[in-house]
């Protein structure tokens, strides 16, 4: 394909610096999107094992209901109840709610003992997989705009320039992506491999790159969309639900039992399987039952399920997120489901997560080697020491994803540790992260990009393999109070843990290798750790 060099030449410009511009932020939001794919394995990883009480046999569940509205009247105003194994019958907040991310969420848990009683504990919610959550929707930018934290908006922003990036980036490309689409140039030096995997992994993940893109936008700025909608539909609600219900105000008594909500759901939605049902406003004149329901044969409205609204009393369905028979959801409500479906990857089941997981993870290595490329070109335009601008984007790359990264690590690494005390886990949580980001930021400004990339790899390294050892400690020593993994998905939190290790030591040492020997030109050149040998090869 000719295209004119000039075109090239702004295509080029300007993929290069809405990469360079959005580039860190979205390597924070793709690398903690990459880990949200196992957001309920981890919670299970990091939650004790007598953290949730025992599962009722099936039948059980409206007798530990009824229980629960006798002796904890509050829960009339929102109370839910799990069929899932490994997790408490009920469960309802003591403090907070389930919208949105809190560090001082407090969670009541009830079960039926061996004599038919109810036994009930009040214990402060585990949210790991929220924080990492919480970084991926923000990037970590402390602050709220209205309603929503600010980083969102700035995330907003930043995935429209990513999108940018994007189409640009194939353009320049178009060109030669026939004969160096699966081309990997080791051998005509570093910058040339490097633009070669920064190139292949863009153009082989496109798809998935531009509904990121799309969906990220979209999420940010979806109260400025629904405003606009509104000026067109008036009144009328946008995805159903229009049914109004007579305020009335039910005797508790008079509420079906869970088989009649059970059964309705799945005439409205064959095929799905029920995991929770969630009550709400019984003693009011709204009551409401939101019932989450899983397919993982079709896109799903939020990141583990779907979710169906109807009156408790009347079993009357009000809306869903899942388009029955007679199409029910409406136009919008289908969009906004497959906006949804696509982003979280919420169907395929395991498959779709790992491979979302992968495509997530290689995504924060195009933007890191994006920022990589800009820096070697522009060295090799100067011919000459590093200028001041290089090196604090260099020293900002570094420190930005390395920091990131070795935040999320030592909130897993002490996850375990931290249960043995009384203070509030998910502060710590905070803590834990900020305080290391902020020391990565500082060291890599402080030793510079090259010497602390590999101190920052070090670290990463010693953190990951912390999780399996901490493990390992527990086995050692039942008393101790740290717990060793039950389950498959428990090992494989252990394992990815061990993986990321390897992989950290693994990137130690091919960047001490281009310390030691890159040219003393470069901002990867340490000149008191290495010995002056000129080379042009890097690692």
């Amino acid at each position: 394909m000719k295209i004119s060099a000039d075109i090239l030449r702004t295509y080029q410009s300007v993929h290069t610096w809405t990469g360079i511009t959005a580039g860190l932020l979205l390597f924070i939001g793709f690398f903690a999107g990459a880990l949200t794919m196992f957001g309920s394995a981890i919670d299970d990883w990091a939650t004790p094992p007598d953290y949730q009480l025992m599962q009722v046999p099936q039948g059980q569940h409206d007798v530990l209901l009824r229980k629960a509205f006798t002796e904890h009247p509050d829960t009339l105003k929102n109370i839910t109840i799990s069929f899932e194994e490994g997790s408490s019958p009920i469960y309802w907040y003591g403090r907070g709610s389930d919208r949105g991310f809190s560090l001082d969420d407090q969670m009541w848990h009830a079960t039926l003992d061996t004599q038919g009683q109810l036994v009930s504990e009040l214990r402060h919610v585990n949210e790991l997989s929220m924080l990492i959550d919480y970084l991926h929707r923000s990037a970590g930018i402390i602050g709220e705009i209205g309603h929503d934290q600010a980083g969102v908006y700035v995330l907003g922003i930043a995935a429209f320039l990513y999108f940018i990036a994007l189409v640009s980036g194939v353009i320049f490309l178009l060109p030669s992506l026939v004969k160096s689409f699966f081309a990997l140039r080791k051998e005509k030096g570093a910058s040339r491999f490097w633009l070669d995997s920064h190139n292949l992994v863009g153009i082989a993940s496109l798809p998935f790159h531009i509904i990121i893109a799309i969906t990220v936008v979209v999420f940010s700025f979806h109260d400025l969309f629904y405003d606009g909608l509104s000026q067109v539909y008036g009144n009328k609600p946008l995805f159903g639900g229009d049914e109004h219900h007579q305020e009335v105000r039910y005797d508790i008594n008079a509420l079906p039992n869970l088989s009649e909500i059970q059964k309705r759901v799945e005439q409205y939605a064959p095929g799905y399987e029920i995991k929770s049902i969630n009550f709400r406003g019984l003693s009011g004149k709204h009551p409401s039952a939101s019932v989450a329901i899983v397919s993982d044969d079709s896109l799903m409205r939020g990141p583990h399920n779907d979710f169906l609204f109807m009156h408790p009393f009347t079993l009357e369905i009000d809306t869903s997120s899942v388009t029955n028979g007679q199409g029910e959801q409406g136009v919008w409500g289908t969009v906004v489901t497959t906006f949804f479906g696509l982003h979280f990857g919420s169907y395929g089941g395991e498959l779709g997560r790992w491979l979302y997981f992968i495509m997530g993870l290689g995504g924060a290595f195009l933007f890191y080697s994006g920022n990589l490329i800009w820096l070697e070109k522009r060295r090799k335009k100067q011919q000459s020491a590093q200028s001041k601008s290089s090196k604090f984007m260099a020293n900002l790359t570094v420190g930005v994803c390395l920091g990131s990264a070795i935040g999320i690590a030592g909130a897993f690494a002490l996850s375990k540790w931290l249960t043995l005390g009384t203070w509030n886990i998910n502060v710590a949580y905070m803590w834990i992260y900020y305080s290391l980001f902020f020391a990565a930021l500082t060291g890599a400004f402080t030793l510079g990009a090259a010497r602390f990339s590999i101190v920052g790899l070090y670290v990463f390294s010693a953190l990951c393999l912390i999780v399996p050892l901490t493990s390992l400690w527990g086995l050692a020593l039942p008393n101790a109070g740290i717990w060793v993994p039950s389950s498959l998905a428990d090992f494989g939190i252990e394992a990815g843990a061990i993986g990321f290790a390897l992989a950290g030591l693994l990137a130690c040492k091919r960047v001490k290798h281009r310390v030691y020997h890159g040219e003393e030109n470069s901002i990867w050149y340490c000149q008191k750790l290495t010995s002056k040998v000129s080379s042009a090869h890097l690692a």
